[in-house]
Formats: C-alpha cells, sequence, structure tokens
C-alpha cells in the first residue's frame, strides 16, 4: 500500500542502501604465521649476513669477542688473497661455461619433451609420462657409478662433455613445462596449424611465448642445479684446470686450511653472489611459474 501510495504522489520509494563491507580482522593466527615466518627468515639470514661479515672484515677480527656486528676497518684482501691462493678465474669459466651450455641445452629438451607429451599423439603416452613423474623419486646420487661408467668407457674423464652430458635430462623441468603446456589456449595452436606452421615453429612462435614464467622457472632451476653441482665435477675431472668453482673452493680449504675464514668467506661469496642476483631478478616469474603449472590439469 505504501509503494502504491508513493507512486500516487508522484515520489519514488528510496533505495536500500548497501550493505557495509565486512572489515578484515586482525587475527592472532596472522600474528603467528608472521612470527613463524620471521623465524625461518632468520635461519637463512644469520649465516648468509656472518657470511658477508666475515668476507670484509680482517681475519683476527673475525675471533674477536665481543662480536662486532659490522667490521671496523672493511676490507677487500680477503678477495685478493682467494685469487692468489686457487685459480678462482679458471674456476668461474668452467662453471660459467658448463652452466651456460648445460643450462640451455637441458632446458630445450624439457621443452621439446614437454611439447610432445601436451600435444602429440603417440603409443604409450602415459606410461611414459609416468615413468617421468617416476624419475622424480629417484635421487641423483643413484646413478653416479653408471654414468661414471658410461663417462669412462666414452673417454670423456676430465672433459667439458664429461661434466655436461650426464645432467642434461631434466624430469622436473619435463613435468613443470607440459604442466604448464596443458592449460595454452588450444585455439591459437590450431590457428597456427591452418596456417601451415609445424611443430617446431609452434613451440618457438607460440608455445614458448605464452609460457615464459614458466620456462624461465625451468633455466633458473637449471641454472642453479649446474653451478652448484659438487658431486659430478669432481669425480669426472681429474685436473685443476677443469675444476668448478664449488671444488674451487674445497680445494682452498685444503691448501689454506680452516684458519683463514676471512678468506674462505669471501670465495664463498663470489660463488653465491651470481644466484643470488639472478634469483633476484628472476623470482616473478618464478613464482608466475610454479603457482600456473600448480593449476594445471
Amino acid at each position: 500500500m505504501s509503494a502504491l501510495a508513493s507512486r500516487s504522489h508522484g515520489t519514488a520509494a528510496p533505495a536500500p542502501s548497501p550493505a557495509p563491507r565486512p572489515t578484515a580482522k586482525f587475527r592472532p593466527t596472522k600474528i603467528t604465521s608472521y612470527l613463524l615466518l620471521g623465524l625461518v627468515a632468520l635461519v637463512f639470514l644469520i649465516p648468509a649476513y656472518w657470511m658477508v661479515l666475515a668476507a670484509f672484515k680482517p681475519n683476527d677480527e673475525i675471533y674477536q669477542w665481543p662480536f662486532t656486528p659490522l667490521p671496523s676497518e672493511p676490507t677487500t684482501e680477503n678477495f685478493s688473497a682467494a685469487l692468489a691462493a686457487a685459480p678462482f678465474d679458471q674456476f668461474f669459466m668452467n662453471s660459467l661455461l658448463v652452466t651456460t651450455i648445460g643450462a640451455t641445452v637441458k632446458v630445450a629438451l624439457a621443452a621439446l619433451t614437454a611439447y610432445a607429451f601436451a600435444f602429440l599423439p603417440f603409443p604409450g603416452k602415459k606410461w611414459l609420462f609416468l615413468a617421468v613423474l617416476g624419475a622424480l623419486m629417484v635421487p641423483g646420487h643413484v646413478t653416479l657409478l653408471l654414468n661414471y661408467s658410461t663417462i669412462s668407457n666414452l673417454g670423456l674423464i676430465n672433459t667439458y662433455a664429461g661434466i655436461i652430458l650426464p645432467g642434461l635430462g631434466s624430469a622436473f623441468g619435463t613435468f613443470l613445462l607440459r604442466q604448464h603446456f596443458m592449460g595454452l589456449p588450444k585455439e591459437v595452436l590450431e590457428a597456427a596449424e591452418l596456417d601451415g606452421a609445424g611443430h617446431l615453429r609452434k613451440l618457438w612462435s607460440f608455445v614458448l611465448p605464452m609460457s615464459k614464467p614458466a620456462v624461465i622457472t625451468v633455466a633458473l632451476i637449471a641454472v642453479i642445479d649446474e653451478w652448484n653441482d659438487f658431486i659430478w665435477p669432481l669425480l669426472v675431472t681429474n685436473t685443476l684446470d677443469m675444476r668448478t668453482m664449488p671444488i674451487g673452493l674445497m680445494f682452498l680449504k685444503q691448501t689454506e686450511g680452516l684458519d683463514d675464514w676471512g678468506m674462505i668467506m669471501a670465495a664463498t661469496l663470489m660463488i653465491v653472489l651470481p644466484m643470488l642476483l639472478l634469483f633476484l631478478f628472476a623470482q616473478k616469474y618464478i613464482i608466475n611459474g610454479m603457482a600456473g603449472a600448480a593449476v594445471r590439469r
């Protein structure tokens, strides 16, 4: 009746006011989560802080008590001493060569394999992909003896090829890229096929550009694996001029002993810093790549 009365008098009924939005409350569980995350961050940051600190401290100040949070007289002599005690320039070039070639080929093979699993029909496809998933559960050290025997029989001991070849397969890279490829729009690939594009052109011109975060994630993981690898280059090389950076650090410790921690920390910083800078540059792609693959079927 009131609505009819308002119409009869030519006035419109007032519009209902929007419901107030619920305000986010800072719950105690969030405080607990932040505290736990802060503790975990400290576990990782304190050793890194001590490494950087010791790299720029004189050796006698490292053992000084009470502890000084900053070097009283910062010095770069530890870096000069490390470069003089071991041929880190050669170690760096070896690591750079092995990492560049190994990571590039590893990503290329992972992309080709993932494309085949995602888009090509072939017999036994499901079982082969299950075998790739099974390879994720096999520790890499299980294959050391077989890989060493194969490389030795091929005459590749103490060569770059001997260091690189056994690590070219990446089950994780294949799995991650395949999961990402499965979520790409099929219409784009169908249109490319109608234009006469072959599989390699579709992969290079369409699939990889649309999968940039996942590809960068796989590439970064491959680079870190190659750069930090210690056991395999140690087994397959036997001369100082073929050693990589992690083995160079072990050589430095054996040569100089454990007394000169400033020099050892300076060498450690030289090994860690390139990967740290690379990770800081690519971290947003890693988050996007991992999140994108997690929701694929």
